[in-house]
């Protein structure tokens, strides 16, 4: 079994294998050929550089190809008041008496620095289906967790800045 993709990643990577397929892989092609014509490819950095980025673009559209065979495809959707994913939800910190506000998304759209929780994440896995005013207990480990109070939910966040990750 593959990632936990939602309709809207498989979109996102779609968009991506066609930029790189249509767009991409033409220029990295041409330089590749203009990169042969100068000759001798032994001591030709320039053919090496160009035939290293075309092997890496390929390479990332049959990544992309497969993920998207072996998707779990999941549902994005849930009530208007509980967490799911593409919401963002402000949270208070009991520990730190901080409020923080995370996004939860599919695991391939994490990024921790930048507010993107994943729903397979401890943060993300406790916060799926609870309501604003909640108190949530995050479970890191066998020997620690903490409390985390639910301040605010908005539903439907735009994800078009969204990015799939490169592996």
């Amino acid at each position: 079994m593959g990632e936990n993709l939602t309709k809207s990643d498989i979109d996102k990577i779609n968009e991506e294998i066609e930029y790189r397929k249509y767009t991409l892989r033409p220029k990295l092609l041409e330089s590749l050929k203009e990169a042969r014509a100068q000759g001798d490819l032994s001591e030709n950095f320039e053919y090496y550089v160009a035939k290293r980025d075309n092997n890496r673009n390929n390479s990332r559209i049959r990544y992309l190809e497969k993920m998207i065979t072996t998707a779990n495809i999941i549902e994005d959707t849930s009530k208007d008041d509980e967490v799911g994913i593409n919401t963002s939800v402000t949270l208070f910190f009991e520990e730190d008496n901080m409020e923080e506000t995370v996004r939860i998304v599919t695991g391939i759209r994490s990024d921790s620095l930048n507010g993107l929780a994943s729903i397979e994440s401890p943060l993300g896995k406790a916060l799926m289906g609870h309501k604003e005013g909640d108190r949530v207990s995050i479970k890191v480990n066998d020997n620690y967790s903490y409390y985390v109070v639910i301040k605010k939910i908005e539903k439907n966040v735009d994800d078009s800045g969204d990015h799939i990750a490169s592996y």
